[in-house]
């Protein structure tokens, strides 16, 4: 009966532990910390004086979205005499430039210059800082559009807060875009998208804002006082996610505090296949390791000690080095069954923890709608997702599965803005195991023929007889 009981015991706490820790306590201890902030949050000030502000946009065959993404500035609460954008070509091969002069036309009184720039990407968005004339630099892809209060909440937040150097603003996939989408399955995938964007940034990045422990100012969205990003070596060009390099060099070298501007929102377009969404996600994780091994590279020898005092060795411990356990603790479920575990208990632990994950991904979802409350028509369609909560889980943990490939391609891999596809790694896959068991295949091809031999032998000493 004892033997019996802590074999149970042992049972529950081996297949609860992991999701307890890593995901359900501390998505309680969010939900409690946020929920706080939202309520002493109070109503900005506003201010009497504007100052110019630097729009930098890099360009790269941006014809398809360039011309929204300008019209969304100049629709901005943001007096358009105050504002002055940057466009930066990287050598586009499209109707960019013609896109950029029909915007000039018709939007005559929103300053905008073109810049040519064959560099890659940071050296184009550092050109257009050297040139830039704002008090203040904001940095936005061409791929999205600036909500109308965005900038102005931007401004408001610097000028009423002289500790904030840098932030980085919302950025949520655009709702109009989804709905517009053709097919059943993409559309489904993009509004479980549009979900983890919300709970990465209203929920996630709010919660690391209030401990200074965002990783990186995304390069979609991001602000800074020129004065000090001055100061910085400015965006690297020996890395793919030059945003995160930047924002170490603000946190580390000069010591500043990086924050979240959470009224501030920039909305993108959504992914345009799975493919996609894989090669993106591995150029983040391929990045974000890239980084930190810049900046770290004599810490991460001890990562102990660096564990109890820098978040960055934190989470990287928690993100990648636990990666491995976890994803062996996923598939150790095929083994229960042959080690007298009853299946019955195995389904119950799966339905269990599954339903853990459901009630962390809900505890986000009342999060973001509070957050959320200053933009009643994002608010309405993200709170029509609620039964997209259940489905989160498995969003999540897809987007953990891509992840990790990322760790793995960091090791075998140089790091280039050119990933392999899912598809295309599928297929290299497939070759691999064709390859290494060609050997095997063959001698399996070689024993049957022997075989067919020895049967067409005996058919014919049969018939002999």
């Amino acid at each position: 009966m004892i033997a019996k009981l802590a074999n149970e015991i042992f049972f529950w706490a081996a297949w609860i532990i992991i999701p307890l820790l890593l995901e359900i306590v501390p998505a309680i201890g969010n939900f409690v910390i946020l929920l706080m902030k939202r309520i002493r949050t109070s109503d900005e000030i506003d201010v009497d004086f504007l100052p110019n502000i630097t729009l930098m946009i890099p360009v790269y065959n941006s014809g398809g979205t360039l011309y929204r993404c300008i019209e969304s500035i100049h629709r901005s609460t943001y007096p358009d005499h105050l504002v002055e954008i940057m466009l930066v070509d990287n050598g586009s091969k499209d109707d960019s430039f013609a896109v950029f002069q029909k915007a000039q036309m018709d939007f005559p009184t929103l300053p905008m210059w073109w810049m040519n720039s064959k560099q890659g990407k940071s050296k184009a968005l550092n050109k257009a800082i050297f040139n830039s004339n704002g008090k203040y630099i904001i940095n936005i892809d061409s791929d999205g559009v600036l909500h109308e209060k965005a900038l102005m909440n931007i401004v408001r937040r610097f000028e009423t807060c002289s500790d904030v150097d840098c932030m980085t603003g919302v950025i949520l996939i655009e709702p109009a875009l989804i709905e517009q989408t053709k097919g059943f399955f993409l559309k489904q995938f993009r509004k479980l998208e549009f979900m983890e964007y919300a709970q990465a940034f209203l929920a996630g990045r709010n919660f690391e804002s209030q401990f200074n422990s965002i990783y990186t100012l995304s390069g979609a969205f991001s602000s800074f006082r020129k004065s000090v990003l001055l100061k910085t070596f400015l965006y690297n060009t020996n890395t793919i996610c030059e945003d995160t390099h930047l924002t170490f060099q603000v946190r580390s070298i000069l010591g500043k505090k990086v924050h979240l501007c959470n009224d501030a929102v920039f909305m993108v377009d959504p992914i345009e296949s799975v493919n996609k969404f894989y090669t993106q996600r591995q150029r983040w994780q391929i990045g974000e390791l890239e980084v930190a091994h810049m900046f770290l590279k004599e810490k991460l020898h001890n990562p102990i000690s660096g564990y109890f005092n820098n978040f960055v060795i934190r989470l990287l411990m928690t993100d990648h080095t636990f990666a491995f356990p976890r994803m062996i603790w996923y598939f150790v479920l095929i083994a229960l069954g042959c080690m007298n575990y009853s299946f019955h208990n195995i389904a119950v632990a799966c339905i269990l923890i599954y339903l853990l994950y459901v009630f962390s991904s809900f505890l986000y979802y009342l999060n973001i709608i509070s957050f959320l409350r200053v933009f009643p028509d994002l608010r309405r369609y993200y709170a029509r997702k609620l039964l997209y909560v259940a489905v989160m889980p498995i969003f999540n943990l897809f987007a953990f599965f891509v992840r990790f490939a990322g760790i793995i391609n960091s090791i075998r891999r140089k790091s280039s803005w050119k990933t392999l596809t899912f598809t295309e790694e599928s297929r290299m896959v497939e070759e691999t195991v064709k390859g290494d068991f060609s050997p095997v295949l063959g001698v399996r091809r070689l024993l049957l023929k022997i075989l067919e031999k020895q049967e067409k032998k005996e058919e014919q000493n049969v018939k002999a007889v």
